[in-house]
């Protein structure tokens, strides 16, 4: 489903308004004086995966970023449940897991004191994350002499820990080999099955079924 042609979006709803859990309304950004996009909304329900998609500078990884509240619009809102997360930003920080092109993995630290920190923070099981990306045979080694397929899917193995109702990935096949992006299809599909959402910035095809597309 396209948000229209050029980078003015036109819109796009992608469930009624009534059963969307998450939604943007109206949202419009800018980049120095250009508009990257502007009129674009959306509305998600529980269990649904919207890819985005498009060229470069599209503004793809700029919805992501508001979408999760790090980055404001020039216009519009975003909300949850019908309430602008603008008003609670912790609060939907906490609902929401965010991977961007970044793998935020601490080099000297093994793979399994990664995830166990983040497991700190949000609680969750760290053998079953290791096993979810297939990482458990390298869980002893620290994290500096990982190649960048194993670090992005170390990365990854982060969003096995404690469950939330929002994933936000940016390019998240990024370095994976095609047995690596099949190992995610299990992650994301459970995730949905549980009533998350995911949201996902990409150029190649994901492992997400029935996906919704927004060309920006």
């Amino acid at each position: 489903m396209a948000a229209g042609s050029g980078p003015w979006s036109e819109g796009a709803c992608l469930a009624e308004p009534g059963d969307a859990v998450l939604e943007a309304r109206d949202l419009a950004c800018l980049r120095g004086e250009r508009v990257v996009f502007a009129g674009l909304s959306l509305a998600l329900p529980a269990g649904s995966a919207l890819l985005l998609t498009g060229a470069n500078g599209a503004g793809k990884s700029t919805l992501l970023r508001i979408l999760s509240s790090l980055l404001r619009p020039a216009e519009g809102a975003v909300l949850w449940r019908g309430k602008d997360v603008a008003a609670d930003p912790a609060a939907h920080a906490a609902r929401l897991r965010y991977l961007s092109h970044q793998d935020g993995v601490k080099p000297a630290l093994t793979v399994t004191e990664n995830l166990a920190f983040f497991a700190a923070l949000w609680g969750g099981d760290v053998a079953a994350a290791l096993d979810a990306m297939g990482l458990t045979p390298l869980e002893a080694l620290p994290a500096r002499v990982l190649s960048s397929g194993q670090t992005r899917r170390l990365a990854l193995a982060r969003l096995a820990l404690a469950p939330v109702p929002l994933w936000l990935l940016d390019e998240p096949t990024t370095g994976l080999d095609a047995a690596s992006v099949e190992r995610l299809g299990p992650l994301l599909a459970a995730h949905r099955a549980a009533g998350g959402i995911v949201v996902a910035a990409t150029h190649i095809p994901l492992p997400l079924p029935d996906a919704l597309e927004l060309r920006l």
